[in-house]
């Protein structure tokens, strides 16, 4: 039995990954939380961690760096959903085993966890079909209310995407809005995740289309 846990502050997202894993024979969900505090990761000893790159209230690198340090045995997978190279990079040195992209197929998930428990490091792989569909199709039988939340910006998600509008970068953005430079990159990600949007370019269109209703 593969031990897991899970670290995504989208509750959709987070509910529907570990609803697919503990129908899977070989794993156990053993924490689903929204942020990486340690003491729940203390509690219940994972031995792989899925770590979704963009937390809304807290970095995702340090929380891999934390579980490098307090918790040797556990092995991390990043997911994500446009992974930057330098961003691969700072995972990689803080000790991250995997990636997985979050348009992955829920086998390739399943075969991810696999190979980073059995110690092999995992790349992103380049997949057409998407996780997400069956994590909406399970979610739906459960609560479509709650899938329709999951797609509302919050007024900081939207002051982000009027300041990209303004063609601001992250760290102008984050002087702008007196945060720090990585919840910026945290609330693009969720943006582009929520839209369905792959560049900065895109939510500048998608800015400047909503000022112009």
């Amino acid at each position: 039995m593969i031990s897991v846990a899970l670290i995504e502050d989208n509750r959709l997202v987070r509910e529907g990954i570990a609803a697919l894993l503990n129908q899977t024979a070989d794993f156990k969900v053993v924490a689903a939380c929204s942020s990486g505090d340690p003491a729940l990761l203390r509690d219940a000893q994972p031995q792989v961690i899925l770590l979704d790159v963009g937390l809304w209230d807290d970095d995702s690198l340090r929380v891999a760096e934390t579980v490098r340090n307090e918790f040797p045995t556990s092995r991390v997978i990043i997911m994500d959903l446009l992974p930057v190279q330098e961003d691969i990079v700072d995972f990689v040195n803080a000790g991250v085993a995997g990636f997985i992209l979050k348009d992955a197929t829920f086998e390739d998930l399943v075969r991810t966890i696999r190979h980073v428990a059995d110690g092999v490091h995992v790349l992103p792989p380049q997949m057409t079909s998407s996780l997400f569909t069956q994590i909406a199709s399970d979610a739906v039988t459960r609560s479509r209310e709650s899938a329709l939340e999951s797609v509302r910006m919050t007024s900081r998600e939207r002051e982000v995407i009027d300041l990209i509008g303004e063609g601001l970068s992250n760290k102008e953005i984050a002087l702008r809005l007196n945060i720090a430079t990585h919840t910026v990159k945290s609330h693009v990600r969720n943006v582009m995740e929520k839209l369905a949007l792959h560049t900065r370019l895109q939510i500048a269109a998608f800015a400047h289309k909503e000022a112009a209703r």
